[in-house]
């Protein structure tokens, strides 16, 4: 399973080379053309899992201007 991740950043927001690093940091990998970012999960996994990594995802760019964009596909 993979999961997706599009990103539009705010002018008034924090810079996107921080945005990048905090993602990075949790495991998340950058991805050229439609996506920015893809996240390979290891096993398949619930859906509680996903929306758990969401909200971790979300908690940790909260206040960055950052507005996401989340596809997971099996």
């Amino acid at each position: 399973m993979k999961t997706y991740v599009e990103i539009l950043h705010s002018a008034d927001g924090e810079k996107a080379s921080k945005i990048f690093e905090i993602l990075s940091e949790m495991g998340l990998k950058p991805s050229f053309g439609q996506h920015d970012f893809v996240y390979t999960w290891k096993n398949d996994v619930t859906l509680a899992e996903v929306l758990k990594f969401l909200d971790h995802v979300l908690f940790k760019l909260k206040d960055t201007g950052a507005i996401l964009k989340f596809s997971t596909i099996s």
